[in-house]
């Protein structure tokens, strides 16, 4: 499977084992360097970035569900994604523009691909893939609910995945649905 093809697959999974509607937000970490088969932060790549965006944009964004590309530590994780879902959201954007040996290639090309990029410092995303061990856990909602995933590699590559929930509160004596 190709690289496009195996970003696909993890994206179509994910949106049903997820239940991901129109409007829910993706957070996506991606190491281009461990997806060709290197360590991470060392030689990252825009042409597996966007074989990866264009496949997961190609499940995502027909369901109307918002990719927000976390950067690497050098931007201190910032998240690109859409203006307008970021202006929904009451972020506030940081001047910024990623670049791959400041950013990292994925959120580059993540950048570059949108209709009109924002980069703001956090999000309380609804679910996430994190593709080569990037750790999107900050930038998940309170309560992240681990999914393993069929579809657990791009490239070389390991693949993680997670939805969240709402909390429960109420002990013993609550309900829930």
């Amino acid at each position: 499977m190709s690289i496009f093809e195996q970003a696909q697959a993890a994206a179509k999974e994910l949106c049903e084992k997820a239940s991901l509607k129109c409007g829910d937000i993706v957070v996506i970490g991606c190491s281009t360097s461990e997806v060709i088969g290197e360590k991470i932060g060392t030689s990252g790549s825009v042409e597996p970035a966007k074989e990866i965006f264009d496949g997961l944009n190609s499940v995502f964004g027909e369901k109307g569900i918002y990719i927000a590309a976390q950067c690497c530590e050098h931007l201190n994780r910032a998240i690109v994604i859409e203006a307008e879902k970021a202006e929904k959201i009451g972020a506030e954007r940081v001047c910024v523009v990623p670049h791959p040996h400041a950013g990292g290639s994925f959120a580059t090309t993540t950048y570059h691909s949108l209709k009109e990029p924002a980069v703001i410092e956090e999000i309380k995303a609804d679910a996430g893939i994190d593709i080569g061990c990037t750790l999107i856990g900050m930038h998940l909602k309170r309560v992240a609910v681990p999914l393993r995933l069929e579809n657990n590699e791009i490239g070389c590559a390991k693949l993680s995945a997670a939805r969240t929930r709402p909390k429960y509160i109420g002990g013993e004596r609550a309900r829930y649905e």
